[in-house]
């Protein structure tokens, strides 16, 4: 496969030093031509505007990218995934190692647990590769290279990263596969239009870092203190530019990449940092660590505080009070929620997840509020009249209609964590429903699947069934062939890990 380097076409010259860069009507990228309409031109330009507003946190953020970018590129070169994708780890997790999502994704390309150890990465008390920059970025590349088989266009496999490839097959069909040219509009999904932001707003970026990070491969079986001292380091130094490491001794189980600095690093370098709070990496749910604003189905929006009253917050969020009310649909003497996250851009037509099972007291305006979409839109695809009516314990439509007699999903099916959805993996659905696509990072294959979800047999369970572990085999291919789900395998045997040992005997069946 041919490897493009990220260009850009540009109708006029490019922008000065200190002013950001203009959004081009033509991009490169991934070996695709993409022409961009001037309302995508626009969207575009405004994030990558606020990419490069403050000189001191792009700098930061420019840093990291000279100093992992390299590592990144011989990795997608070895795997042969387009080098473009790059700039998506930026977006993902700004390149901090330790960053950890509202919904508990983790590491440089924002992985949950399950799919990481399904792309090959480990993941346990003793080791954590979602850290790791190399082991990540090969997983990312494994899972992005899946999800472009269905489709053959680079541009879905991204998209695809997001709401999983069984979200973009419903909701593109066949339309634009295997073309080498597409057109970015309005229309175009978020997810996309936010990626080709930072690969304007980053794609100058070059020179020597100011840390620079050397690979090494063989240290199986070193302590931590061992490798410092035989690279002349202070042993916290390379404690912190490999945090995927919990113990005091690198494992001999696997060639492990070992990152040694050399340089110095800026201040905050390895800090996420969210409108220039330092949030040490913690989840963004905890209270004391939300950014007052973030995006929501793409489009921003800003929480209220305690206290705040109504002009407060629309003069905090820089619009009139006409627009913030159609914005969020609410009239003016409607309270303001402490912690609540208000719209500062017109909600869609369309959630960015399918389903969501509603909580007690929520009614149709705070369905609405979660997931960034219109009330008008939510009360027809649910065949609801009233917007005060009561939703708890209904599952909503987020994209569609209601199917007509369908069946509703159990309570706890889905798990709704601050602005993104995320789907139980040992979810039972009812045999005559389909599952819908996962909106977080599942693996293809098992999004793939029939139902798109792995699900446990409806028949009896059989008793006393044991299963020896063979090479090839993970909790997936297990559970997928007994007909049961990765939880009960793990709670029957008394795992806390995904790990598996050849041999090793699993209950794979209730006793």
């Amino acid at each position: 496969m041919r490897l493009l380097a990220p260009a850009l076409i540009f109708c006029g010259a490019i922008a000065s030093y200190g002013q950001s860069p203009q959004v081009p009507h033509k991009m490169h990228f991934a070996g695709m031509t993409l022409t961009i309409h001037d309302d995508a031109r626009r969207e575009i330009q405004t994030d990558v505007d606020a990419l490069t507003r403050s000189p001191k946190y792009f700098n930061i953020k420019a840093e990291r990218a000279k100093t992992y970018f390299p590592i990144i590129e011989q990795v997608f070169t070895e795997e042969r995934l387009p080098v473009d994708f790059k700039y998506l780890a930026l977006q993902e997790s700004a390149l901090v190692p330790d960053a950890v999502s509202s919904s508990n994704a983790v590491g440089f390309w924002q992985f949950k647990d399950f799919t990481a150890i399904e792309m090959g990465m480990r993941v346990d008390e003793d080791i954590d590769e979602r850290m790791n920059i190399a082991s990540a970025s090969r997983g990312a590349a494994r899972y992005l290279k899946q999800c472009n088989h269905y489709f053959n266009n680079w541009i879905y496999a991204l998209q695809s990263y997001q709401m999983g490839a069984g979200g973009v097959m419903r909701a593109v069909g066949e339309k634009d596969l295997g073309t080498r040219h597409m057109e970015i509009t309005s229309d175009t999904y978020w997810y996309v239009k936010k990626f080709l932001a930072h690969m304007v707003a980053f794609g100058d970026v070059s020179g020597k870092p100011a840390l620079e990070v050397s690979v090494i491969r063989n240290a199986g079986g070193k302590s931590v203190e061992e490798l410092a001292q035989e690279m002349n380091l202070v042993e916290s130094q390379l404690r912190e530019y490999n945090k995927w490491l919990k113990t005091s001794r690198i494992p001999e189980d696997k060639e492990y990449a070992v990152l040694v600095p050399k340089g110095e690093a800026a201040p905050g370098f390895s800090v996420l940092t969210v409108a220039g709070k330092p949030l040490n990496a913690t989840p963004l749910t905890q209270p004391d660590a939300v950014p007052e604003k973030k995006e929501i189905n793409g489009i921003p929006v800003i929480q209220a505080r305690k206290g705040e009253t109504l002009a407060a917050l629309v003069e905090r969020g820089g619009i009139s009070l006409s627009r913030f009310l159609n914005y969020n649909e609410m009239d003016i003497d409607k309270s303001i929620l402490p912690g609540a996250w208000y719209f500062l851009g017109k909600k869609k037509k369309h959630g960015s997840a399918e389903l969501y099972t509603a909580t007690i007291g929520e009614d149709v305006w705070m369905v609405s509020q979660r997931f960034g979409i219109r009330m008008k839109s939510l009360m027809k695809f649910n065949d609801i009249e009233q917007p005060q009516a009561a939703l708890e314990g209904t599952t909503v439509y987020l994209t569609y209609h209601r199917p007509s007699g369908s069946i509703e999903v159990a309570d706890s099916a889905v798990a709704v964590l601050d602005d993104q959805v995320s789907f139980e993996w040992d979810l039972s659905l009812a045999p005559d429903r389909k599952a819908s696509p996962m909106a977080t990072r599942t693996a293809p294959e098992t999004m793939m699947a029939s139902s798109g979800r792995l699900e446990p047999s409806d028949k009896p369970a059989r008793t006393g069934v044991i299963h020896e572990v063979r090479p090839s085999d993970t909790l997936y291919s297990v559970a997928r062939q007994y007909g049961v789900t990765i939880r009960e395998i793990m709670e029957w045997n008394g795992k806390k890990d995904f790990s598996l040992a050849v041999g090793e005997k699993l209950k794979v069946a209730a006793h």
